[in-house]
């Protein structure tokens, strides 16, 4: 008798975030276009990337860190930071929300805010709702994040979301059936993350049938994947 297959572990490391590895499509150049073209479009000098879980934000982050030498660190370790070091040079923060009743971590990115602008350097804030929505407690922090203007990335199309599975494929040298992409499309998730979770997915499953992906195999696959979900 077989043994049960172990539920999948999706978790992956980061791919490259370069700008050669980053696919554009209707629903993100304009915010690719906003960071390259830094600083001379940021009148204000500050800008909030905005986009839903899995949509790219870290990648264009990192795009735009490589071309203003900025930092890059997550809001909720900015109460462990020397803030009036960080300062000396363009900050990303990630995930602003996620410190929303943090008031050590609201006054810090409050204190990094001034003194960033103050020193004539850059901030990227990043989440995935716009500034008006964020339930930050101090109200200073909460309309100086509000001023920002933002800039959305919205979920990739069928044309974006199909271009990244043929990418992440190809990295892996996989070649699936003609029939398996447009499978994918109408069932996963519309995300980057979604997308390259499931390449691997299926690139692992294949080398463990020692058959190639098919159509079948990708049905196999995602209802393994709502399975597993399921007991969590």
């Amino acid at each position: 008798m077989s043994e049960p297959q172990k539920p999948l572990d999706l978790r992956l490391p980061p791919g490259p975030m370069t700008r050669e590895d980053y696919i554009t499509g209707p629903g993100n150049e304009l915010a690719l276009a906003m960071l390259l073209s830094w600083p001379d479009s940021w009148a204000s000098r500050k800008l909030a990337l905005v986009g839903p879980r899995g949509a790219g934000k870290t990648h264009l982050t990192h795009i735009w860190a490589e071309t203003a030498g900025a930092r890059i660190l997550p809001a909720t370790a900015l109460p462990h930071q020397d803030i009036p070091v960080l300062a000396h040079g363009p900050v990303a923060v990630e995930d602003v929300p996620a410190i929303a009743g943090d008031r050590a971590a609201e006054e810090a990115l409050f204190h990094l805010h001034n003194l960033v602008l103050a020193e004539g350097h850059s901030l990227l804030v990043t989440a995935d709702q716009p500034p008006a929505r964020w339930p930050l407690v101090i109200p200073d922090l909460a309309s100086r994040m509000q001023a920002c203007p933002a800039v959305t990335i919205e979920a990739p199309d069928d044309i974006l979301l199909g271009a990244l599975l043929t990418k992440f494929f190809a990295e892996r040298q996989v070649m699936p059936n003609p029939d398996v992409i447009p499978y994918l499309l109408r069932r996963i998730e519309r995300s980057f993350t979604a997308a390259r979770q499931v390449a691997a997915a299926l690139d692992a499953q294949s080398l463990a049938e020692k058959k190639p992906v098919t159509r079948a195999m990708a049905a196999r696959l995602l209802e393994r994947l709502e399975d597993d979900a399921a007991k969590e």
